[in-house]
């Protein structure tokens, strides 16, 4: 059975992904350079988002993304075939294929894992979006389908891009690489499966499937841990996006089939379904369960956080379990969340790790 105890402890803690940006960062990402370079300004800036996550007591930090305009837009970096502007709808980063997908110079984010390395003693993660997500908010009927006619044919297209970049990032020697799919979540909401002939089985097999392209076989012999984090788009509600519901145990089968070591999964936003869920999964594959609420203003306590995780061991053991928040705290490059909230919320996630050793370890 695969186990974390590779990681030297129970419950180990982390992050989703992002962390929120400063006004400073924002300014960053908009080309406001100061006295240093760009990247040199950004360097010290991701440096601090790594120190904060280690003063909160994190065993596995990420670089909070800080280095990306746009999460999914970082495709743009690794890719030929993209037209990048500003959503005129809300203001945000807007990538859209409109040209056929060609490798580009590699190692954008396989360069940021790099400096995260350097700057931190603790373990480390790195993330990518999936390729159906990049189907689901990159290709545009009008302006997409003279070169990929269909959605699938330009996911299909974006696979070996990703599959390039996922290797780089085991080179770097990061301990969890990450693939994020709010895409396969879809298919949790009956609403949305009721769009399908099929009840949506055949989009989320292709999702898998998809995922399965960029991961299988990676890092074979090392001690990497392919991870997939099932997004139920905790942040929608920062965002003003649609809220999505329904339990896990719709799409067991098909989380069953991603070939990964571990699935991070958002369990205390309302309508993430019961935790009870996990019954279903495979017995191999660790959990990176949701525990802490990302949601601007909530800030769940200590002993709230051991509780949600005491639910969850009736049902898996406590060596499959890691404790991370439900998503990342950055829902949106500019969206307004408080840095130092979130850095109470990591050191009660931290606070719960530990009382949750003393009594299981």
């Amino acid at each position: 059975m695969s186990t974390v105890k590779h990681y030297g402890t129970l419950f180990p803690t982390g992050v989703v992904g992002s962390l929120p940006r400063s006004a400073y960062v924002r300014d960053l990402m908009s080309g406001a350079e100061g006295g240093r370079s760009r990247e040199e300004s950004l360097d010290a800036a991701v440096a601090y988002a790594v120190g904060l996550q280690e003063a909160a007591g994190l065993d596995i930090v990420t670089d909070g993304e800080w280095r990306r305009s746009s999460y999914i837009g970082v495709i743009a970096e690794l890719a030929y075939g993209f037209e990048t502007g500003v959503n005129p709808t809300d203001g945000r980063p807007w990538t859209t294929v409109t040209a056929p997908v060609a490798p580009k110079s590699p190692g954008f984010v396989a360069r940021e894992a790099q400096f995260l390395k350097s700057v931190t003693r603790v373990r480390t993660k790195a993330t990518l979006p999936a390729p159906a997500l990049l189907g689901e908010r990159m290709w545009d009927p009008e302006r997409s389908s003279g070169v990929y006619p269909k959605r699938n044919d330009f996911v299909r297209a974006c696979v070996p891009i990703l599959r390039r970049e996922a290797q780089l990032l085991v080179d770097a020697g990061v301990d969890v690489l990450q693939i994020d799919d709010p895409h396969l979540c879809l298919f949790v909401d009956p609403e949305v499966r009721a769009q399908y002939e099929d009840d949506g089985a055949s989009e989320a097999a292709f999702s898998v499937e998809m995922n399965n392209a960029v991961l299988d076989g990676l890092g074979s012999g090392s001690s990497v841990r392919r991870a997939v984090h099932l997004c139920r788009r905790a942040g929608a509600r920062v965002r003003g996006e649609a809220c999505f519901a329904g339990g896990y145990e719709t799409i067991i089968e098909h989380l069953n089939s991603l070939q990964v070591d571990q699935l991070t999964m958002e369990f205390t936003s309302p309508g993430a379904g019961e935790i009870a869920a996990l019954k279903g999964l495979r017995p191999d594959v660790e959990i990176g369960l949701g525990c802490v609420s990302v949601h601007p203003g909530q800030v769940d306590e200590a002993d709230t956080i051991v509780e949600r995780v005491e639910e969850a061991l009736q049902v898996v053991d406590a060596e499959r379990i890691l404790l991370n928040p439900d998503c990342g705290f950055a829902p949106g490059s500019a969206a307004p969340v408080d840095l130092d909230e979130v850095y109470v919320k990591l050191k009660n996630q931290t606070e719960a790790a530990a009382r949750l050793r003393e009594r299981h370890g």
